[in-house]
């Protein structure tokens, strides 16, 4: 006989953005519990952001170091203790996992997969529980296998290899966005023989242009070798060895190595929750459909994060939870709340050199026909850069050609994830390229850098220039 229990709010997925969810419930008053299927920790702590990042401070150690003779600094051979670096990584790993787990089991937490049984039931871990609204929280799962032959030939994927004990001689990498970026780059650093292959122009085929063939171009010198505009058709093996038969302009071609490693996305994952009982309808590509409230179809159900399939962010996961939470549980007649992803879809990706984005792309605002004026200076010609040997990439800062309002801005260079905090503060607070010219600079500094693409935005638009800036108008 199962047990029943009853909640204002039951939240199915315990990872960044349930945890987020259940905590602002919480504060707001509801009794809540969270079910998650297991392991414990959410995607980002075990198998994303924190132990790829915790790998990449190793592989970024060895460039520096083979880097340093620019400074004046001869390392000599370098070597590496690879089991080190994953016990590392594992005990790191353990150690976030362990701090959040403490923080779920401040909840009714029911550890085991869920699966609703009706709009207002769902049964998890021996129990059924009844709620007045739900939020799903699931995140997602690493994409099938689409490539013939994949399956049968043999290949990692992500999650696999985070938790290699021993480096392949040669890798193939399939695909081309942030974790084929971050994670090929790492194994090219280990002293693997690494390929990248993908279909589109360059690497991070979303992101303009120029941010894409130059990290591109920074791979290809590193000795990566990155196959773009080339079509992956099928996977075999020739003895040991693992093949990926690739069309290039027409022309077919194999390109061998020891692994595979497939980095070709991410979809969500509701598998088994039987959601069509609580009459919320899901895609297997696009997840499941929300309004900006976080509502589904259902008005009793939200979903968040990955399985929401706007932007697969574990900031914007956590954002979202709140809202959802918030949202959920109004007891008010005022407008819902709204999620606004202007600059809470601010995102980086973690090779070097960094690429980093908030608001508005070029490639969006010419879509749109939004009239714009764009600034860009290179890393090449800022003094800070060059005393520290750090020096590709360059910044770019896109504005409003009525006011100068700043609509977005990109990097491509040296902590480009930290560096985007500038302009994510400035368009929160709607700041024009004349108004951010008057935020001072310590010198010297890369922060600074972005001062140079302000100002040239200020002159393509007839603005104040430095030293002219009226007081009235940078207020």
């Amino acid at each position: 006989m199962k047990t029943r229990e009853r909640y204002d709010l039951v939240v199915v997925g315990a990872g960044s953005g349930g945890f987020a969810a259940a905590r602002t419930a919480r504060d707001l008053g509801a009794t809540v519990a969270l079910v998650d299927h297991g392991p414990l920790g959410g995607l980002c702590i075990l198998r994303g952001c924190m132990p790829s990042k915790t790998l990449l401070a190793s592989s970024d150690a060895i460039a520096d170091m083979r880097d340093a003779v620019e400074l004046g600094i001869h390392a000599g051979d370098i070597t590496f203790d690879f089991s080190y670096i994953m016990r590392r990584k594992a005990e790191l790993i353990r150690s976030f996992a362990d701090y959040r787990i403490e923080g779920l089991r401040q909840f009714p937490l029911y550890e085991g997969p869920a699966r609703f049984l009706s709009s207002r039931e769902v049964e998890a871990a021996g129990a059924i529980l009844e709620a007045d609204k739900f939020i799903i929280a699931t995140g997602s799962v690493v994409a099938p296998a689409a490539v013939p032959g994949l399956t049968e030939t043999g290949f990692i994927d992500s999650d696999a290899a985070l938790e290699l004990q021993e480096l392949p001689r040669s890798l193939t990498v399939l695909g081309g966005g942030y974790v084929a970026c971050e994670l090929g780059q790492f194994f090219s650093r280990m002293g693997v023989k690494t390929s990248i292959v993908l279909r589109s122009p360059h690497l991070l085929s979303g992101e303009d242009h120029d941010v894409g063939e130059g990290l591109t171009e920074y791979f290809r010198a590193e000795g990566i070798d990155v196959h773009t505009e080339t079509q992956i058709v099928r996977a075999g093996r020739r003895g040991e060895k693992k093949l990926a038969y690739v069309v290039h302009n027409g022309v077919e071609g194999e390109i061998e190595a020891d692994e595979l490693l497939y980095c070709l996305g991410r979809v969500p994952n509701f598998e088994g929750l039987n959601l069509a009982a609580a009459g919320v309808p899901c895609h297997n590509i696009t997840g499941i459909e929300t309004d900006e409230t976080m509502r589904t179809c259902n008005p009793d159900f939200y979903a968040i994060g990955d399985v929401a399939g706007k932007h697969m962010l574990v900031h914007v996961a956590i954002y979202e939870g709140e809202v959802a939470a918030r949202n959920a549980l109004s007891k008010t007649k005022d407008p819902p709340e709204k999620a606004d992803y202007t600059i809470t879809a601010a995102h980086t990706v973690f090779s070097d050199p960094q690429v980093a984005v908030v608001g508005k792309t070029e490639r969006e605002l010419q879509a749109k026909g939004v009239a714009y004026v764009k600034g860009a200076y290179d890393f090449a010609e800022h003094g800070k850069a060059q005393c520290i040997g750090k020096t590709k990439g360059f910044v770019k800062i896109l504005a409003a050609t009525d006011g100068g309002k700043i609509l977005g801005a990109a990097i491509l260079g040296p902590h480009g994830s930290d560096l985007i905090h500038e302009m994510i503060v400035a368009m929160r607070y709607d700041a024009t390229v004349v108004q951010f010219m008057c935020i001072p600079h310590l010198h010297p500094t890369l922060a600074e850098i972005w001062t140079y693409p302000a100002e040239e935005c200020a002159a393509k638009l007839k603005m104040a220039g430095p030293g002219q800036i009226d007081p009235e108008i940078a207020l």
